[in-house]
């Protein structure tokens, strides 16, 4: 059976380094029999379709390959069309009445419980919110991302820690649904 996959590749083409051309990806995808492989902007997001494995398998080759052609690591999650729709179903803010500058989506590698983020003072960071869902952290960042007090205490790494998290705004979020999903 062929599904179709999303891989979110974390950290690539920003600021100048770690730089991966997305027609070098789908030519590296395509070379590892995947089909209708098309990629989405040059953050790293790219879909395909896929016969074998499933998403830590996909994920891990993707991975490996990544670095044996381009030299050095990359951190990939992999998720197939029915986990990025119900993401984007299972949304806990307005999502249709907010700016895509506003709302974010974090791909976690494997689950988190709430106990992870149970030191931060959610109400002192008001407006701003987020909440957990299926390997996802919701952010509601009213002014956006780069000026999110909430977004940088997020990332440090202890809240990440033993995980694979890699974030994209709402308009990716929808995007890869409507890849995934054709």
């Amino acid at each position: 059976m062929t599904t179709t996959y999303a891989a979110l590749l974390r950290g690539i083409n920003v600021g100048g380094s770690r730089k991966v051309p997305m027609a070098d990806l789908r030519t590296l995808l395509a070379g590892l029999g995947h089909g209708g492989v098309r990629t989405y902007l040059q953050s790293g997001q790219a879909v395909f379709t896929a016969d074998h494995g499933d998403e830590d398998s996909l994920a891990a080759e993707l991975t490996s390959a990544i670095e044996k052609q381009f030299g050095f690591a990359v951190d990939v999650i992999v998720r197939d069309h029915a986990y990025l729709r119900a993401v984007a179903d299972n949304c806990p803010f307005p999502a249709a009445e907010l700016e895509a500058k506003q709302l974010h989506v974090t791909y976690f590698s494997a689950p988190v419980d709430a106990g992870r983020f149970a030191e931060i003072d959610q109400p002192a960071h008001l407006p701003e919110e987020f909440r957990l869902g299926d390997r996802a952290l919701y952010l509601y960042a009213p002014d956006g991302l780069g000026r999110s007090k909430l977004a940088e205490i997020l990332s440090r790494p202890r809240f990440n820690k033993g995980l694979i998290a890699t974030s994209r705004n709402w308009n990716t979020v929808v995007k890869l649904v409507e890849m995934t999903g054709d």
